[in-house]
C-alpha cells in the first residue's frame, strides 16, 4: 500500500517513542528473556586459559604488521603475529589499491621538495621526520612486495602469506586482543580471547609492536567495521600517550552500492594494486560537509562557490594560495558530506533533493591516515611506554599531517613504519634478560575479559553502539563543529561510559567481541570531542564554526591525551617544533 498517513506531531512522537522504548527495553532484558530465548549462553567458566611466549609480539596483520613481523624475524627475534581478523584480509588492508613509491630515478621532485610540499599542504601539522622516512624507504618496501607477488593478485593474503610461511613465523588469527600487560613500568605482553573457541590467551613478550590500524564508529559504506581503535585504547589504559583525535577523514564511498567498496580514490576492490608517484594533494577534508551544512541541497562544488574562506583552511576543489605557490594540483571534484545514511537505489546521497553517488563521511570516527594513534618518541615508533612500539595507522606519526597529501602514502607508510618498528623491537628484545607477569595481574585481566558474559542484566553492545552512532555521526557534531553541540554530545558519551559500559553484556564470543569494541569506541568518542573542544581554531580536517580561522599564534601544536593516576583523561599541547621532546 502507498497510502499517506495523516499523523499529528504528538502522535508521531508517541509512536516513535514507543518503538524506541521497546527497543531499549529489549536490549536491557535478561539474556533468558524472549529476545534471546533461542540462543545458548556461553558460561564464562567454560573458557580455558593458555599462555604463550615470544621475543616480539606483533598485534595486527596488515601492511604494518606484516613488515614488522618479517623484519623482526630477520633481525634474529622469535616472532608471533596475532590478529583479530585474517592476514591481509581485515581492516583497511584489502581496500588499499594504490601504494606510493618514491623512485629517485624517475621522481619529478627531490625528497627535500617532497617534504616541503607536504608540510605546506598540511599547514605545518605533519612531522617531517616521518614524511622524509616515507619518501626515503617506500621504494624498497614496494620492491619487496613485488617479489612476494603483491601486484599479481587483488587479494593481499596471497602475497602476504609467502614471507610468513618462508620464515615459519607463528600466525595466530581470529583473536581479539583486549589488554596490554605492563609490569615494572614496561610492557611485557598482551592478552585476548579467541573468536573460534572458548579460550583466553596470554602472550608474554619482551617487546610488543602495535599494528592494529585505526578505527571508527562502525559506519556504513566503508570496509572498516572491525576497526574500533582497539590498540589505541589498550595502550591508553596502561598509560601511553595518544594523539590526533580532533582530525577527521573524509573518504567518499558509493551511495548507490556501498558494499562494492568503490570510490573515486581507490577503485574496485577486485582490482589489482598499483603504484603511485609523488603528487602532493590536499585531500579528504571536510569541505563538502561544510557545503552541506551552510548551503543545503544540492551539494555542488565548483568555481561558482560563493564562500572561498573554507577552502583556504581545509582545502577543497579549489587551489588554495599555498598550492599556487608550490605549483601543486588541487584535489579532484567530489560530492559528499555525511549523507550515506540517506542513500537510496536512485543514487540520492542526502535528504530529498540531494543528488550525487559519491558520498563522504563513510569513515566516521576515523582520522586522516597516520594522524592519530600512539605518540612516538623516536623514528622507530617507540612509544611513551618502554618496550611498546607502534606502526601504521596505530602510530600517530603525522606522516602527512591533518590532511591527506599523497595518494598511496598510507599503505607505503605502514610498510615503512612496520619495518622500522619490527627491527627496533627485535634489537630491544635482545637486552631484556627476563620478564614475568604476576598471577594476580593475569587473573584481573581474565575477569575483565569475561565480565560481559557474567552479567545477567544490562545492555546489548549492538544497541549501545547504535546510540553512540546517533550521537557522534551527525554532520553538525563530528565534522562541522561548535562548542554547544560538542558539549551536548559529550554529556551523552560520558553517560554511556559511566553507566552503560559497566552494564554491557554478552551471550557468546561474538557479542563478547562487540562489548569490548563498543567500550573502545565510547572512549574514542570522548577523546575526539574533548580534543576538538580544546583546539580552538580551524585547520586541515578540523573545522570549528565558532573558531573558523587558523590560529598560528596559539595552535602550532599537536594535542596529546593520556590517563592520570585517578583514571581521568588529561590533555597537553606538544609544539610542532619540539618533537620528540616532551614536557
Amino acid at each position: 500500500m502507498n497510502e499517506k498517513m495523516n499523523l499529528s506531531r504528538r502522535q508521531f512522537i508517541g509512536i516513535t517513542g514507543g518503538i524506541i522504548g521497546a527497543s531499549a527495553l529489549a536490549a536491557a532484558m535478561p539474556l533468558g528473556a524472549a529476545p534471546t530465548q533461542n540462543k545458548t549462553k556461553i558460561n564464562s567458566k567454560d573458557f580455558k586459559v593458555e599462555q604463550q611466549e615470544t621475543d616480539v609480539l606483533v598485534i595486527g596483520a596488515g601492511f604494518a604488521g606484516l613488515f614488522a613481523a618479517v623484519k623482526a624475524h630477520d633481525a634474529g627475534a622469535k616472532v608471533m603475529m596475532v590478529s583479530k581478523g585474517g592476514l591481509g584480509t581485515s581492516g583497511l588492508t584489502p581496500f588499499a589499491k594504490g601504494i606510493f613509491s618514491y623512485d629517485q630515478n624517475t621522481a619529478k621532485m627531490s625528497i627535500d621538495e617532497f617534504v616541503a610540499k607536504v608540510s605546506d599542504s598540511a599547514i605545518g601539522t605533519n612531522n617531517p621526520v616521518f614524511t622524509r622516512q616515507l619518501a626515503e624507504h617506500s621504494y624498497d618496501r614496494v620492491q619487496e612486495l613485488k617479489s612476494w607477488g603483491f601486484f599479481d593478485s587483488p587479494l593481499c593474503r596471497t602475497s602476504f602469506i609467502k614471507p610468513v610461511q618462508e620464515r615459519n613465523i607463528t600466525l595466530v588469527e581470529r583473536v581479539m586482543m583486549t589488554h596490554l600487560l605492563k609490569e615494572n613500568g614496561r610492557v611485557v605482553g598482551a592478552s585476548g580471547f579467541s573468536l573460534k573457541e572458548n579460550k583466553i590467551i596470554h602472550f608474554k613478550a619482551k617487546t610488543v609492536v602495535l599494528c592494529t590500524g585505526s578505527g571508527g564508529f562502525k559506519p556504513n559504506g566503508f570496509p572498516m567495521c572491525d576497526l574500533t581503535h582497539d590498540g589505541t585504547i589498550m595502550a591508553y589504559n596502561i598509560g601511553a600517550k595518544i594523539t590526533g583525535k580532533e582530525w577527521n577523514d573524509g573518504h567518499p564511498a558509493s551511495a548507490k552500492n556501498s558494499g562494492s567498496c568503490y570510490d573515486n580514490w581507490h577503485g574496485q576492490i577486485e582490482e589489482k594494486p598499483s603504484t603511485t608517484s609523488a603528487e602532493i594533494h590536499h585531500d579528504l577534508g571536510i569541505e563538502t560537509n561544510y557545503q552541506a551544512y551552510t548551503v543545503g541541497a544540492p551539494v555542488t562544488m565548483g568555481p561558482g562557490n560563493p564562500d572561498q574562506k573554507i577552502t583556504k583552511i581545509v582545502g577543497g576543489p579549489y587551489t588554495p594560495p599555498a598550492f599556487q605557490r608550490q605549483g601543486m594540483s588541487a584535489p579532484p571534484q567530489q560530492k559528499g558530506g555525511l549523507f550515506s545514511i540517506f542513500s537510496s537505489s536512485k543514487g540520492h546521497s542526502g535528504p530529498p533533493g540531494m543528488g550525487g553517488e559519491q558520498v563522504g563521511g563513510s569513515t566516521a570516527g576515523m582520522a586522516i591516515h597516520k594522524s592519530e594513534g600512539l605518540v612516538p618518541i623516536d623514528e622507530n615508533g617507540l612509544t611513551t611506554i618502554p618496550g611498546l612500539y607502534a606502526a601504521g595507522d596505530a602510530l600517530g606519526s603525522y606522516m602527512s599531517g591533518g590532511i591527506y597529501t599523497q595518494i598511496g602514502g598510507s599503505a607505503a607508510g605502514s610498510a615503512v613504519q612496520g619495518t622500522f618498528a619490527g627491527e627496533a623491537a627485535a634489537e630491544a628484545s635482545k637486552v631484556v634478560q627476563s620478564f614475568s607477569v604476576s598471577d594476580t595481574k593475569l587473573a584481573e585481566v581474565e575477569a575483565a575479559i569475561l565480565a560481559p558474559l557474567k552479567r545477567k542484566t544490562g545492555y546489548s553492545p549492538a544497541w549501545v553502539t547504535q546510540v553512540l552512532q546517533g550521537i557522534m555521526i551527525p554532520n553538525f557534531v563530528l565534522y562541522i563543529k561548535k562548542e554547544r553541540m560538542m558539549q551536548g554530545a559529550l554529556a551523552y558519551v560520558e553517560e554511556l561510559k559511566e553507566h552503560h559500559v559497566p552494564m554491557l553484556m554478552a551471550e557468546d564470543r561474538h557479542t563478547l567481541r562487540l562489548a569490548h569494541e563498543t567500550e573502545n569506541m565510547i572512549i574514542t568518542a570522548e577523546m575526539k570531542l574533548k580534543a576538538s573542544l580544546m583546539r580552538t581554531e580551524s585547520r586541515c580536517s578540523h573545522y570549528r564554526l565558532d573558531y573558523p580561522d587558523i590560529d598560528y599564534k596559539n595552535w602550532q601544536a599537536w594535542i596529546n591525551i593520556s590517563k592520570d593516576n585517578k583514571g581521568e583523561m588529561i590533555f597537553e599541547k606538544q609544539p610542532f617544533d619540539l618533537w620528540p621532546k616532551f614536557s
